[in-house]
């Protein structure tokens, strides 16, 4: 199953409600989990700088891949960028044919 990177940066309004934040968190997974079947996270960590959230997961097709993200801005992200990610061993692979 292809894997995506998910790069969030939350909307002021978001930032000033950081208490709020592990419920806001549990709203955003369960709507996920409801409205994009096949989806399995593998790794999710906040950051400093940019963005303030990575997560890393599977997505059976693209379409899947671009409702997680549209669904993070429902949920008041201002940004919210989607980008595929390759396994390095794959990536040689596909090196060597070039």
């Amino acid at each position: 199953m292809p894997t995506y990177i998910l790069m969030t940066k939350l909307s002021p309004e978001l930032t000033k409600r950081m208490k709020d934040r592990a419920a806001i968190g549990d709203e955003w997974i369960k709507k996920v989990k409801k409205k994009c079947p096949g989806v399995k996270f593998i790794s999710h960590y906040a950051l400093l700088g940019s963005y303030d959230f990575l997560d890393i997961y599977e997505a059976p097709t693209e379409e899947i891949a671009c409702k997680v993200s549209m669904i993070s801005l429902s949920l008041g992200a201002s940004s919210a960028d989607s980008w595929t990610a390759i396994p390095y061993k794959r990536f040689l692979e596909l090196a060597k044919e070039i």
